[in-house]
């Protein structure tokens, strides 16, 4: 009788067992598992918010509104010409031109290759394909040239970090509006 009983309960147990998902089960398997209170489970991680991306801005962008912002670049480039003498276009260009050189100098500290002028003979540097094109008749036993332009090199690439939002992106420069 005694071993129907304990038989008995044991098979209770594991029935319950597989009823109920245990949290925590005593140390002897012939204990019916226990389960923890509510306030004894441990909470289940928050699921993590998915976060919104932070809105970038292509870098052309950036230096195309700084030209704009700083030089008036747009202004001149887009404004139909045809109505404007030459003097009127040469005097616009003037200022716009001197700021655009401004932003290009504070951003890449662009410096000639050659310190040479146009036209001065110099030595054909080997192995600086990169910097230098050669053309005209070359040949392997060719060691100096005619510059014909000197080059530009960046020391520098800066441009403005960008903190907008999706939406001012792609705007290079805001319209203005004058309130009456």
């Amino acid at each position: 009788f005694v071993v129907d009983v304990v038989v008995g309960w044991a098979l209770a147990g594991l029935a319950i067992a597989a009823l109920v998902k245990p949290t925590h089960l005593s140390e002897s398997p012939m204990h019916t598992p226990t389960v923890k209170a509510e306030s004894e489970k441990k909470p289940k991680p928050a699921p993590k918010p998915v976060g919104q991306e932070k809105p970038t801005r292509n870098e052309a962008i950036s230096l195309l509104a700084a030209l704009q912002r700083e030089a008036r670049f747009l202004d001149i480039v887009k404004e139909p010409l045809g109505d404007y003498t030459d003097a009127q276009i040469g005097a616009a260009a003037r200022d716009v031109l001197r700021d655009c050189a401004s932003v290009i100098d504070r951003l890449f500290k662009v410096e000639p290759i050659f310190s040479e002028e146009d036209g001065a003979e110099v030595e054909i540097p080997a192995g600086d394909a990169a910097k230098i094109r050669v053309t005209g008749n070359a040949s392997e036993e060719t060691k100096t040239g005619t510059l014909v332009h000197h080059g530009w090199q960046a020391s520098q690439c800066e441009l403005p970090k960008w903190t907008g939002t999706k939406e001012q992106a792609m705007v290079v420069a805001q319209a203005e509006l004058e309130a009456k």
